[in-house]
C-alpha cells in the first residue's frame, strides 16, 4: 500500500516538521511494516511552468518528425517573450496548454536543462512528458496536455504536485483496513495522539424503494449490496490533475473519470467499487453462484470459464462480473476516446463479499486485482454506503451529473462481534502491568466500544474483522504500547539436559552421509498428489493418504509430504538441468500421515504453561510425524582421472547409504530383494529390522524405475534410498560402540557356496554368522558368479571371506577350519547351500 504523505495529512493534522521518515518510525513502532519512503521530486529543480503553444513549424530533412514551437510561459522566463523550443512529440497542437521546463532547471535523474542548438535551431528548454518528470504512467504517451482552463505561467511543480513523500507499506494478511488511506490515517492518529478526520463519516441517504433493482441470491457470499445511480454525466468530463496525481502516487494508472473516481474512493476508504454503464445493464442486477459451463469476458479481455463456487454479478443475460475480483467487458464504461459507445448514466456498486470466496476465485482464475486483495483481507461492511455516496458526490462534482434519488441497499442482518476479556489479560500475556485504564484507552483508540470493570465487554469495530478472540485484543494493546517496551527476560533452563537421543542420532546421520560425499538439500514439506502417480505408487498405497492444508501457499502443492523423495528428486532434477550432473543429495526431515479419527486442534493458553492433559489432547489430533532420511544419486560416484577409470553411481551406493544410517543408529539391518513403487523391481532392496520377533520394513533403496525417471525428468539410472529413522532409533542399541582391538592375528577362510538364484545373500550371510559362532569377527561377500553350464540352471555362487579371531589366543588352523565348517553346515541346512567344487 503506497501512502502519499500529502494525502495522509488531509485526515490527520501531523506536525508540519514531520517528514516521511518520522512518520515511518511512528508507524513501524505501531506494528506496520513501512518498507520504504520514496522521495518524489527530491532532485527536481525549477523553473517549470505552464505554457501555451503559440506556433508550430514542421522541420523537414530529418530522419524523424521535428517541430519548432513557440510557447507562451507568461513571466516565468523573466521576459514575458515566447519561448522557442524544439520538440519531437506530436500529440499536442497550437493552443494546447503544456508543461515547459526552462533553462537552469534540473529534471529527475540529474538531467540539467540549458539552451542548446539542435536540428539547426536553438531550443530554450523542453516541453515535458510525464516520464521526464518522474510522474509515472498517466495512461497516455507523449507530452502532458493540461486542461484548457490552466493558467499560463503557473508553477508546474506545485500544479502537478511533483514534490511529495510516499510511504510504501507491506500490509499483512490480517490488516485489510490498512489497504486504505482511512486505515493508515487511523494508525497515524493513534501513534501521534491526534484526532482523526474519518472520510467515511459523511451523510448517507436512507435506502428506499426507488433505487436500481438488485437481487442477492447468495446472502452468505454477499451480505451487503448498495447500488446508486448517477445520470447526465458529461461525456467530455476528464479526471482533474489532483485526482490523476493521487492515483499515480499510489501506483494506479488513470483511465477515465468514472473508473478513476471508483479507484480513488477505494484507495481512500478501502471499499472496492464498480461502475456499470447503465445503458448496457439489462434488467435486475443479481448476485449468485456461477452455473457450470458459464463464461464471462472480463475487463482484461480474457474469456474465463466459471466454476460452480465462483460468486458472480449478473443481469438478465447472465454474468456481467466476477464478484469482488473484476468486472465484465459487456457493461464496461467507455473511455472518453471511444467513439463507438458513450453514456451519461452509471450504476455504482458497493458490496461486501465473503473473504474466503473471493480469495478462492482470484486464485482459481489466477486473477489478482486491487479489489480482490482488499476483500481477501477483510473490508469494512459498514463503509459500503459511505463509499457509494462519496463516489456519487465526486461524479456529480467533476462530471456535472445528477444523483438519482433512488438508494438500493440489500443487507443480511448481523450483530456486532463482541468479546469478553479480563482486564488484566494483556498484562499476563506481555508480562507487563499495563493496568485497566491503559487497556481500555488503547482498545477505544482502535474503535472498540468497551464496558465493564474486571471483565471487559469489547465490541469490535466493523473495520477490524481480524479481532476474533481475546489474544487479538491483547496484541492490539501490546503493539500500541510499543513492542520495544517489552522487557527481555531470558529463560533459565535446567543444566545438564543437552540434546535428546533423537537429536543426537539426527546429527550423527547427517555427519555420516556428509562424510560419504552427500550434500544436504532440505526441501519444503509440500507436495501435489499427482506426484504419487509419477512415482508409480499403487492406488491403495498408504503413502497416498495425505494431510491437506486448509490454506496452502501453492494450490498445486496443497498437501504435506508422506515421503522425502519428491522434494529430493526435484532438487536433483533442477541441479542436473543447471549443469551439475554428478549428484549425491540427502535430507532428514519429518513426513506426515493423517490419523484415523483426528478431531480439531484447540488453542493452547499463552498466560501459563499448558497442562499435560492439554498438550496430550493437542498431540492426539496432530498427524503422525515420523522422521525419515533419504538419499538420491545420479552421474559419477567416483571421478575418472590420471589415477584410473571412474565409476557411475548405482543401486549398490543407495543400499550402502542405508547401511551407513543403520550403523549410526546401532541397528541390525536386514537387506533383501524387494519391490516397491518408484524402484526398479529387479534392482530394489528392502530394509528390514527385527524387534520382539517381528519383522518391520523400514525402507527401500536401489535404482529407480525407468518410467519414474522419465515421468520426473531425471537423469538415467538415478538411484535413491529412504528409511524411517524413528524406527531405527527404537530398535537400535544407542550410540555405536568402537570396535575392540585384539593383539592376536586374524585367520581368514574363504568359502564359495552354490545356492538357488532366488536365495538372498542376507539369508546365507545370517546362517554363516550364526554357525561360525563367537570366533567370527567379520564376513564379506566378495564375488557373485552365475554360469548355467558349470553351476546348473537357476543356480549362483556366492563367495565369502570369513575373518576369525580370538580375544585371548592365536587360533590354530584346525579351530578356524572347524568354525568355517560349522558355518557352512548351518548355511546348507537353512538355505540348501553346497560348497562349490
Amino acid at each position: 500500500m503506497r501512502v502519499p504523505l500529502s494525502w495522509l495529512r488531509e485526515y490527520v493534522d501531523l506536525p508540519a516538521t514531520e517528514t516521511g521518515r518520522d512518520v515511518q518510525a511512528k508507524l513501524v513502532s505501531a506494528g506496520l511494516e513501512v518498507e520504504t519512503v520514496e522521495q518524489l521530486g527530491a532532485d527536481l529543480k525549477g523553473p517549470l511552468a505552464v505554457g501555451q503553444v503559440l506556433t508550430i513549424e514542421e522541420l523537414e530533412g530529418f530522419k524523424k518528425p521535428i517541430r519548432f514551437c513557440t510557447v507562451d510561459v507568461g513571466t516565468a522566463n523573466g521576459t514575458g517573450e515566447p519561448q522557442e523550443i524544439v520538440c519531437g512529440a506530436r500529440n499536442f497542437a497550437v493552443g494546447d496548454k503544456v508543461v515547459v521546463v526552462l533553462p537552469g532547471a534540473v529534471l529527475p535523474g540529474g538531467f540539467a536543462i540549458a539552451a542548446r542548438k539542435t536540428y539547426g535551431r536553438t531550443s530554450h528548454g523542453m516541453i515535458c512528458s510525464s516520464d521526464e518528470l518522474g510522474m509515472g504512467d498517466d495512461g497516455t504517451k507523449g507530452i502532458i496536455v493540461l486542461p484548457p482552463e490552466t493558467e499560463v505561467g503557473k508553477d508546474a511543480i506545485e500544479l502537478l504536485e511533483l514534490v511529495d513523500e510516499v510511504l510504501d507499506i507491506a500490509v499483512t494478511a490480517n490488516r485489510g483496513d490498512c489497504l486504505s488511506l482511512r486505515g493508515v490515517a487511523r494508525e497515524a492518529a493513534i501513534a501521534y495522539g491526534l484526532p482523526l478526520r474519518d472520510p467515511a463519516l459523511i451523510d448517507v441517504p436512507a435506502p428506499n424503494a426507488f433505487g436500481y433493482p438488485v437481487q442477492v441470491s447468495e446472502p452468505l457470499g454477499c451480505d451487503r449490496f448498495t447500488a446508486r445511480t448517477v445520470t447526465g454525466l458529461s461525456p467530455e468530463a476528464r479526471s482533474p490533475i489532483w485526482l490523476k496525481r493521487r492515483l499515480q502516487k499510489v501506483g494506479m494508472r488513470p483511465i477515465s473519470l468514472a473508473v478513476d473516481v471508483t479507484n480513488y474512493v477505494m484507495t481512500e476508504l478501502g471499499q472496492p467499487l464498480h461502475a456499470y454503464d447503465r445503458s448496457l445493464v439489462q434488467g435486475t442486477i443479481g448476485v449468485r453462484r456461477a452455473g457450470e459451463g458459464e463464461q464471462i469476458v472480463t475487463l482484461d479481455g480474457v474469456t474465463r470459464k466459471l466454476h460452480a463456487e465462483d460468486l458472480v454479478i449478473t443481469d438478465d443475460r447472465g454474468p456481467i462480473g466476477l464478484a469482488g475480483v473484476m468486472g465484465g467487458a459487456d457493461t464496461e464504461i467507455a473511455d472518453h476516446d471511444d467513439e463507438q459507445k458513450s453514456t451519461g448514466d452509471v450504476v455504482i456498486e458497493a458490496a461486501h463479499f465473503d473473504a474466503v470466496s473471493i480469495a478462492r476465485t482470484a486464485r482459481r482464475h489466477k486473477l489478482s486485482s486491487e479489489a480482490s486483495r482488499r476483500f481477501e483481507r477483510g473490508v469494512d461492511p459498514a463503509a459500503a454506503a459511505a463509499a457509494a455516496q462519496r463516489t456519487v458526490d465526486l461524479l456529480v462534482l467533476l462530471a456535472g451529473g445528477t444523483a438519482d434519488a433512488g438508494v438500493t441497499e440489500v443487507t443480511t442482518p448481523s450483530g456486532p462481534h463482541t468479546i469478553t476479556v479480563p482486564a488484566d489479560h494483556p498484562d499476563k500475556v506481555a508480562g507487563v502491568g499495563y493496568g485497566r485504564e491503559t487497556v481500555v484507552r488503547r482498545l477505544q483508540e482502535i474503535g472498540c466500544d468497551v464496558y465493564g470493570q474486571d471483565e471487559l465487554i469489547v465490541t469490535v469495530p466493523s473495520w477490524r474483522p481480524d479481532l476474533a478472540e481475546i489474544n487479538d485484543l491483547a496484541e492490539e494493546v501490546i503493539r500500541l504500547e510499543g513492542y520495544e517496551n517489552l522487557p527481555s527476560t531470558l529463560p533459565k533452563p535446567p543444566s545438564g539436559r543437552g540434546l535428546t537421543h533423537r537429536q543426537r542420532l539426527h546429527r550423527r546421520v547427517g555427519r555420516a552421509l556428509a562424510g560419504a560425499g552427500y550434500v544436504e538439500a532440505p526441501n519444503y514439506p509440500f507436495i501435489g498428489e499427482g506426484v504419487f502417480d509419477q512415482l508409480g505408487l499403487d492406488a491403495d498405497d498408504p503413502a497416498r493418504r495425505v494431510v491437506r492444508l486448509t490454506n496452502p501457499l501453492n494450490d498445486e502443492e496443497p498437501a504435506l509430504r508422506t515421503s522425502l523423495l519428491p522434494g529430493l528428486l526435484g532438487a536433483l532434477r533442477r541441479n542436473d538441468g543447471r549443469g551439475s550432473h554428478d549428484l549425491a543429495l540427502f535430507e532428514t526431515g519429518l513426513v506426515f500421515h493423517p490419523r484415523e479419527a483426528a478431531g480439531v486442534a484447540g488453542h493452547l493458553p499463552v498466560d501459563r504453561r499448558p497442562t499435560d492433559e492439554e498438550i496430550a489432547a493437542l498431540d492426539a489430533v496432530l498427524p503422525e510425524q515420523p522422521r525419515h532420511v533419504a538419499t538420491v544419486l545420479a552421474g559419477a560416484r567416483e571421478q575418472a582421472g590420471w589415477w584410473g577409470k571412474g565409476r557411475p553411481a548405482d543401486w549398490a551406493d543407495a543400499v550402502e547409504a542405508g547401511r551407513a544410517v543403520a550403523r549410526e543408529a546401532g541397528a541390525e539391518l536386514i537387506v533383501r530383494q524387494g519391490q516397491y513403487g518408484p524402484w526398479h523391481p529387479g534392482r530394489c532392496a528392502e530394509f528390514v529390522v527385527v524387534a520382539d520377533g517381528t519383522e518391520t520394513v523400514v525402507g527401500h533403496a536401489g535404482e529407480l524405475h525407468p518410467r519414474v525417471v522419465k515421468a520426473l525428468g531425471l537423469p538415467a539410472r538415478t538411484s535413491a534410498m529412504e528409511l524411517n529413522l524413528d524406527v531405527l532409533e527404537a530398535v537400535g542399541d544407542g550410540t555405536p560402540q568402537a570396535p575392540g582391538i585384539s593383539t592376536f592375528p586374524v585367520a581368514t577362510q574363504d568359502v564359495a557356496l552354490v545356492v538357488d538364484a532366488f536365495v538372498p545373500n542376507a539369508e546365507v550371510e545370517a546362517a554363516l554368522r550364526e554357525g561360525a559362532g563367537n570366533l567370527l569377527e567379520g564376513i564379506r561377500l566378495f564375488d557373485v558368479y552365475v554360469n548355467d553350464d558349470q553351476l546348473g540352471e537357476g543356480r549362483k555362487s556366492l563367495a565369502y571371506a570369513l575373518r576369525f579371531r580370538a580375544a585371548d589366543r592365536t587360533l590354530t588352523v584346525d579351530e578356524a577350519s572347524a568354525a568355517r565348517d560349522a558355518a557352512v553346515a548351518l548355511a546348507g541346512d537353512r538355505t540348501g547351500a553346497v560348497l562349490r567344487g
